[in-house]
């Protein structure tokens, strides 16, 4: 197992020990309810959107703009004509973002929920899942028709992956029951391929993912399933105040067992589940990522479960796994209790060269950083200031981006409670406003203000979060689904600190590549070079698939010096340099070929 250069790390236990200590003290100025000091810029006000300046701190800015309204994206989550309090409906709400019609720009794909009762009764329900075409200037067309992707069953989530390697996007839908997989057929219409393709798990699927997991370059599919449900096996709750609500998912003592497809590479797929290791432990999967977390070359795959330990398959040969998430610090937090995992991201979050992974969770708890050591993993989670920021909120989709372009990751948290209670903000017991955090370092945030980076304050149940550059701007807008309400659509105005960098990844066929590690070296003048790591994937979020193009914000830096993609197979390439603003594409085969 290969360990990071040392080279690349930064501080170390000792040091790590002795920050905690002072940050639980109160005497270092990163926790939830510290601001960090000003950066030079902020005047929205006549600015050319994207152009860095000067004046007010950011904090005190809007960074998103709700555009659905007036850009024709009316999408609205729906419960049919009530709810039932039936457990479904607590996860229900995804999204995806990718360009299916190959014009360029990115499109929306909605997860749509419904009445259980008739979803179970076989009749079809009023609406189902929408597909919205990009039309460019922020305006959107619903072509869910004519492209044929209007599944009517119960949904969860979506997942986008190439499983046929054509060279255009194809489509996969979690339900509770039959999962769907839709073929790009490359002409602005799709075929459902469920049952040739041999993918119609018929689980409570929530998070899914494709990826290529034995090296042979067509993608694996897994599936995160939830719980083992029916309508029948459906028990009744009670909040504290005697009003009807949602159990929760320990009431129902049925963790479900997760779904892995080998892909065959002609079109069909086998169900490799028990074969690969993945049902020796299983929970009630709600995220899913993969990614190399252990630096051997091959793919892991990481589960986030909701009040059951999370697992890390490690890959120890060929879709052959084990789960070490105990034994590495990744099962359960600092305190040895399993959280009520939700939504997942997978990066470098303390610039050291591994990839690091973030949970949301459960009111009540925190969400969790899980800090990669090399051999080992941390609940470093009181290092970040997000700790109490998040205690008093129940987070679902999650995403990590560069919004204001000053070289840091910032956090986008879509927030919404699984149980009511009175609520604050509006009717609606179940709402509350999604938190945005700047990077102010390493791992470390400061929460922006106005809460959730919008003015007016949003407040809906969110569940899924995606991120692309919807306006082609340069800069990361998103997308969220609001269970039993209205999406967003959140264009980003933040006061920009410095220019952005968008890599496309192909491979020499010119098709889209998932699950390439970025190095990326930015050049700051008279500075010291700084460098990055970065992931290209769709995956993560709760329920959702984000843009895989790789976005990059410069900060102070005008160039990238370089650029070193390690490929899927372990090829290293350099390339580069690119300038502040570029949009390049990298294709495999004609870099600089790195030992």
């Amino acid at each position: 197992m290969s360990r990071v250069p040392e080279r690349w790390r930064i501080g170390g236990r000792n040091s790590d020990r002795l920050l905690q200590g002072l940050l639980l003290l109160g005497l270092l100025g990163c926790d939830s309810g510290t601001k960090s000091p000003p950066p030079s810029g902020g005047n929205a006000n006549g600015n050319p959107k994207g152009a860095a300046t000067t004046g007010a701190p950011a904090e005190a800015k809007p960074w998103f703009v709700d555009r659905a309204a007036e850009a024709g994206f009316d999408f609205t989550h729906s419960f049919g004509d009530e709810r039932r309090f039936q457990l479904p409906e607590t996860v229900t709400g995804g999204v995806a973002l990718f360009d299916f019609d190959g014009d360029g720009d990115l499109d929306i794909y909605c997860v749509q929920g419904g009445d259980l009762l008739a979803n179970a009764s076989g009749a079809p329900k009023e609406r189902g899942n929408r597909l919205y075409r990009n039309d460019r200037e922020f305006r959107f067309v619903d072509v869910t028709s004519e492209a044929g992707v209007g599944d009517r069953g119960y949904g969860i989530g979506a997942a986008v992956g190439d499983f046929d390697r054509d060279g255009d996007p194809d489509l996969y839908v979690t339900n509770v029951g039959a999962n769907v997989l839709y073929r790009n057929d490359g002409d602005g219409t799709f075929t459902d391929v469920t049952e040739a393709a041999g993918v119609g798990d018929a689980s409570f699927g929530s998070s899914a993912t494709f990826g290529d997991l034995d090296g042979d370059g067509a993608p694996e599919l897994f599936i995160a399933n939830y719980i083992r449900w029916s309508p029948e096996t459906e028990i009744e709750c009670e909040s504290g105040a005697g009003r009807r609500d949602y159990c929760a998912p320990k009431n129902y003592q049925a963790p479900a067992p997760d779904t892995l497809y080998r892909n065959r590479g002609d079109g069909t797929f086998e169900d490799v589940s028990q074969s690969s290791g993945c049902r020796s432990i299983f929970g009630n999967g709600l995220g899913v990522v993969f990614a190399d977390l252990d630096g051997d070359g091959r793919r892991d795959i990481y589960v986030a479960n909701d009040g059951n330990p999370n697992q890390l398959w490690r890959q120890v040969s060929p879709l052959r796994f084990e789960d070490v998430a105990p034994g590495q610090g990744a099962a359960v937090d600092m305190n040895g209790v399993a959280e009520a995992g939700m939504g997942i991201s997978v990066l470098d979050l303390d610039d050291d060269g591994d990839l690091d992974l973030f949970l949301t969770h459960l009111r009540g708890e925190t969400n969790t950083f899980y800090r990669n050591d090399g051999l080992s993993f941390t609940d470093a989670t009181v290092l970040t200031g997000l700790a109490g920021a998040s205690r008093d909120f129940t987070g679902f989709g999650v995403v990590f981006g560069d919004f204001d372009h000053d070289g840091r990751s910032d956090l986008y948290v879509g927030n919404g409670r699984v149980m009511g209670s009175g609520s604050r903000y509006t009717d609606d017991i179940y709402a509350e406003p999604n938190q945005l955090f700047r990077g102010v370092g390493p791992s470390q945030f400061s929460e922006v203000q106005p809460r959730g980076g919008t003015d007016p304050l949003l407040a809906h149940c969110s569940r899924g979060v995606a991120s692309g550059d919807l306006d082609d701007d340069g800069d990361l807008d998103l997308v969220v689904i609001n269970s039993g309400g209205r999406a967003y659509l959140l264009e980003n105005v933040a006061p920009k600190l410095g220019g952005s960098l968008t890599v496309t990844l192909r491979d020499a066929q010119g098709r889209e590549v998932l699950g390439a590690l970025l190095k990326i070296t930015l050049d700051h003048g008279t500075a010291p070079p700084r460098t990055m790591i970065r992931l290209a994937d769709r995956g993560g979020s709760f329920a959702s698939s984000h843009d895989p193009r790789v976005h990059i914000g410069l900060g102070s830096a005008k160039v990238v010096s370089e650029v070193i993609v390690t490929w899927p197979d372990g090829v290293r390439e350099q390339f580069g340099p690119f300038a502040s603003g570029g949009r390049p594409t990298v294709r495999y085969g004609t870099g600089t070929r790195l030992r």
